[in-house]
């Protein structure tokens, strides 16, 4: 019975929601309807030589909202690494897998190398973007002075990005990120942090004290975490270990100086 209980439980909760979004969706549509109706009743489209027609529509859904919403994680951390970089000013930035935001904004101030196992047709000025493995980087040893890699490393080994399934694909990819970075140099690390737990096949979830045994022989030059409720409060400067662990998804920003 008690193995039962889960998936019950599971396509219970699933099922809800879809009611609930449905009748969500349905009270939005008759309220467009009812907006296009009074816009096309005003004539204010066809008076200003625009075309106005409702097979020509496209409905956008749950915006009318009091506040503009936003996912906390990925509008702070890539926030927090762009401000370390033009803090540092490197002659030039290597970044692997992050959010093409960050690379693309960063590359008007600092030249930018981008590196993703799934690589982006992007073209800007000052914004290179290449292939590269994240357990076998294809750069010499000791020869990058400042480095990011920005919650990319939990999802290593998990296949959810067609890489391949390795329990140890996250332990590999940094110590390739140790080892390509020059003593001395800048890794803007960012992983999800709180309760240690992997969550298939999304991601794995790092206590502090585990991404910083990972990574002796680095200084940790900074500690910037994201909590579960930042989108209502704001993210921690000089964050705490316990503040940390506290968190059930938080996000967890590592600045690391190799020694």
């Amino acid at each position: 019975m008690s193995l039962l209980k889960h998936p019950i439980s599971l396509l219970t909760d699933r099922l809800l929601h879809k009611v609930g979004r449905l009748k969500t969706l349905t009270g939005d549509y008759r309220r467009v309807r009812r907006q296009f109706d009074e816009f096309r009743a005003s004539k204010a489209g066809g008076a200003r030589g625009f075309s106005l027609n409702w097979k020509e529509r496209w409905l956008i859904a749950g915006e009318n909202t009091n506040v503009t919403r936003f996912s906390a994680h990925y509008i702070y951390h890539p926030a927090w690494a762009a401000r370390v970089v033009a803090r540092t000013r490197p002659q030039e930035h290597v970044d692997i897998s992050s959010t093409l935001h960050f690379c693309s904004i960063v590359s008007a101030f600092v030249p930018v190398k981008f590196y993703d196992y799934r690589p982006a047709n992007i073209h800007l000025s000052n914004l290179f973007s290449g292939k590269a493995d994240l357990t076998a980087l294809p750069f010499e040893t000791g020869s990058i002075q400042s480095l990011s890699c920005m919650h990319t490393i939990e999802h290593i080994g998990l296949g959810r990005y067609g890489d391949p399934i390795d329990p140890d694909g996250d332990l590999k990819s940094i110590k390739e990120l140790q080892r390509v970075l020059k003593p001395g140099g800048s890794l803007l690390f960012v992983v999800p942090v709180g309760r240690p737990r992997i969550i298939w096949n999304a991601h794995r979830i790092y206590s502090h004290a585990q991404v910083l045994s990972y990574f002796t022989g680095f200084d940790l030059k900074e500690f910037y975490l994201i909590p579960d409720n930042a989108a209502e409060t704001s993210p921690i400067e000089h964050a705490t270990q316990a503040q940390s662990d506290a968190q059930k998804y938080g996000c967890g920003c590592f600045w690391f100086v190799k020694k």
